[in-house]
């Protein structure tokens, strides 16, 4: 793997990567993806404590000795190359480094929490203070951690909404996301569950949440509009909007 000399913005597109080069299997030499690898990340950042967000406290993936643990346990398969670094199973990005807390596979939770139905279906949305973005609330699953309890856990973290001991209505997803901070050695993948709820329950932002509110949903289009004025949706989560939008018909 060839990287930039210097870091890019973590929020660089990447190097440009023809549909052609993708895959980890077509044989690219001078193959350049830009290290957007933040300050808090890098090996100097890395040699005391850390915050608990960084689940790899390891400036390389090399420096991990239970892959073969995290590959059986992974939402969406993939490999390991000769030098020890994590492939994301989507290809090449243009993008090295890493902008989330571990290496490889990133394991997230997501509740899609839908109240009342017809004109009246609402569906609970926080602001992101990262992109400041419409999104589901949910986060990262912790270390030990089971996906169902992750969902409860941020959905009460970030909204207040407590749905602990509730079964999901559905599991919408257990699939890879195109999350903005992915790189060709770190991504996100997540377990989407669906709560239907008769009416809304009442609802605050916290964590790490700028925002929650209920708003009307009656289509992922028309959710796309009504929130474009209003910092617009996170656009990774639009296949979970329309997997539910598809569910409820």
């Amino acid at each position: 793997m060839n990287t930039t000399a210097a870091f890019g913005p973590v929020d660089h597109p990447g190097a440009p990567v023809p549909a052609d080069l993708r895959s980890w299997s077509a044989a690219w030499t001078d193959y350049s993806p830009v290290d957007i690898t933040p300050e808090e990340l890098r090996a100097d950042a890395l040699t005391g404590e850390t915050e608990s967000w960084i689940t790899d406290p390891v400036a390389a993936p090399q420096e991990i000795d239970d892959w073969q643990a995290r590959q059986e346990r992974a939402l969406v398969p993939f490999e390991i190359d000769a030098a020890g670094w994590p492939l994301n199973p989507i290809g090449r990005t243009g993008r090295a480094g890493r902008n989330l807390g571990g290496w490889g596979e990133n394991q997230a939770a997501d509740p899609v929490v839908i109240a009342g139905s017809g004109a009246n279906r609402r569906i609970l949305l926080i602001l992101r203070s990262d992109v400041r973005q419409w999104a589901l609330p949910g986060g990262m699953v912790d270390p030990g951690e089971t996906a169902p309890a992750a969902v409860t856990r941020e959905l009460q973290e970030e909204t207040g909404v407590n749905l602990t001991g509730r079964t999901p209505d559905a599991i919408l997803s257990r699939s890879y996301v195109a999350d903005w901070r992915a790189t060709d050695h770190a991504w996100v993948t997540s377990t989407a569950a669906l709560y239907l709820l008769p009416d809304v329950l009442p609802a605050a932002a916290a964590d790490d949440a700028a925002d929650a509110r209920w708003v009307p949903f009656t289509s992922v289009e028309q959710l796309t509009e009504d929130l474009a004025a209003h910092g617009g949706l996170y656009e990774a989560h639009l296949p979970i909007l329309t997997a539910a939008a598809t569910r409820l018909g």
